[in-house]
């Protein structure tokens, strides 16, 4: 398991990306203790970059607030994206009328859909089919987005496939986790930046 100098991470934040604000750092201070306790990363450098990168993609998905959010739009364009009669909204399982707006994209990495709702509730315990909103508390939003990258909930691709033991990290191509290859390269210059931070933050 990791363990992290609090201040020398936040010092390496702010050198890195510039001035921290109080809310951001309350979020960082979050991530990091969820990090310390998150049996399934053990203190080797494949899990380093892994990390890395999952912070780049959160810093990256919640517009650099660090915090879960909510998907940009109202109601009538998440069913225009996702209503039950649209061709993403049948991929994502939304089958009723309202599907759309209901299970619109949350958390850190946007968990989006009633198949994913349905799926991360039922690994969780939790009922986020008929309480969707609670995808955004933040311990929730963590567990799914880590869980989600580690096996591949969102487009089938997960980290192991991109951070390998004996291998550089492809932060690059790392992306096809959540979104194609849509800012690949903003998002690898981030996880970058990350893992240079976690390396002086470890204690």
């Amino acid at each position: 398991m990791f363990a992290f100098d609090d201040d020398q991470f936040l010092d390496g934040y702010r050198k890195h990306f510039g001035p921290l604000r109080e809310d951001l750092a309350k979020a960082l201070r979050f991530l990091v203790g969820r990090i310390e306790q998150d049996s399934s990363f053990s203190l080797n450098p494949v899990h380093r970059y892994q990390i890395a990168y999952c912070l780049a993609t959160f810093k990256w998905e919640t517009a650099h607030t660090l915090r879960p959010i909510d998907e940009f739009g109202d109601d009538a364009r998440f069913e225009r994206l996702y209503g039950p009669d649209t061709r993403i909204g049948k991929a994502l399982g939304n089958t009723r009328r309202g599907d759309g707006a209901r299970f619109h994209g949350r958390g850190y990495v946007q968990l989006t859909g009633r198949n994913n709702y349905d799926r991360a509730g039922r690994f969780l315990g939790l009922d986020l089919v008929n309480k969707p909103e609670d995808a955004k508390k933040p311990e929730v939003a963590y567990a799914i987005a880590m869980q989600g990258m580690k096996q591949g909930w969102f487009t089938g691709k997960k980290l192991d496939h991109y951070f390998k033991p004996g291998q550089l990290p492809n932060y690059e191509e790392a992306r096809r986790i959540i979104n194609g290859q849509d800012k690949a390269q903003t998002i690898a210059d981030i996880a970058r930046r990350f893992d240079e931070l976690l390396v002086n933050a470890l204690e």
